[in-house]
């Protein structure tokens, strides 16, 4: 039996004999259905194709507010959720001026920390880490400090920095020790990490244990689902058919909401990376979580 046939059978005995909190997580006045948010990668094709009807079509789905990408050239998407309502408080950017910010070319951080005030944001995320600046514990140990740096210039302006993971973090390395271990132990309290739930699960961990262990340092979470048939710990490659949309897969939301809600995180995004049809994808999602 799937989990939201079994919610759904279950629904009148629960409420007869007092439910467990978990299983209303996600009740009408809870903050993260209210402000419930998406990261706009989930539907990057359909936005390269048409900006303002996609976003448009995300407003319609229930969502409240938006997380783009690529900011400070993020194509329109702030202006965009803006003009359908919706809230834009974060976005993943440019993230080579936190980590390689010798490169040539990269902008300054402190003109990305401009453009965000300037868009009304609260929130820059890294998004992702390139193979050279992870090949040891020492890669890790220097992006901790290039973060902390860039952190303290973030909350200088009123912006929080955060960092948002993948699986290949978890993968241990000497003695045992991880990639995010060195993150957990050397960023400073003005970083914080945004939580992917999935990415968390193909890296061997439990993802509302995580959050929990994060009390006070996890500014968001992206929530994403699972396939049953996908074998982790998995630090490397893994295919597309890996996504579901919330409620088909073997992640438990409600126990994630609940951490979240322990943990004092502000926004949840539902995200799919990948889905032959993104924007079904993401109405699904909605509907699970109402389902609750």
């Amino acid at each position: 039996m799937r989990r939201r046939e079994f919610l759904g059978a279950g629904a009148a005995m629960t409420l007869s004999l007092g439910a467990h909190r978990s299983l209303l997580a996600l009740d009408p006045d809870n903050m993260y259905r209210k402000e419930i948010g998406i990261q706009l990668y989930t539907l990057r094709n359909q936005i390269d194709s048409d900006v303002k009807g996609t976003i448009q079509a995300v407003a319609d789905a229930g969502y409240k507010q938006v997380e783009p990408y690529g900011f400070p050239d993020e194509k329109g998407m702030i202006e965009a959720a803006k003009e359908s309502g919706m809230s834009v408080n974060s976005s993943h950017f440019a993230w080579d001026s936190v980590v390689n910010p010798d490169d040539k070319g990269v902008p300054p951080f402190s003109e990305i920390l401009d453009k965000a005030k300037d868009a009304g944001l609260s929130d820059l995320v890294i998004p992702y880490l390139a193979d050279r600046n992870r090949k040891n514990l020492d890669d890790y140990r220097l992006l901790a400090a290039r973060c902390n740096r860039a952190a303290e210039q973030a909350a200088d302006v009123g912006i929080q920095l955060a960092y948002h993971n993948h699986a290949f973090e978890f993968e241990p390395r000497d003695d045992g020790k991880s990639g995010y271990d060195i993150l957990i132990d050397e960023f400073s309290p003005q970083m914080h990490f945004e939580v992917d739930v999935f990415w968390v699960q193909v890296g061997g961990k439990n993802p509302a244990e995580l959050i929990r262990q994060l009390k006070g340092r996890v500014s968001q979470l992206h929530l994403k689902d699972l396939n049953s048939k996908i074998e982790t710990p998995n630090y490397g490659s893994i295919p597309p058919e890996a996504f579901e949309e919330l409620g088909d897969g073997v992640i438990p939301m409600e126990p994630i909401i609940d951490a979240a809600g322990e943990a004092g995180v502000r926004i949840c995004h539902v995200e799919q990376d990948h889905s032959p049809h993104p924007m079904q994808s993401i109405r699904e999602s909605m509907q699970h979580l109402k389902s609750l």
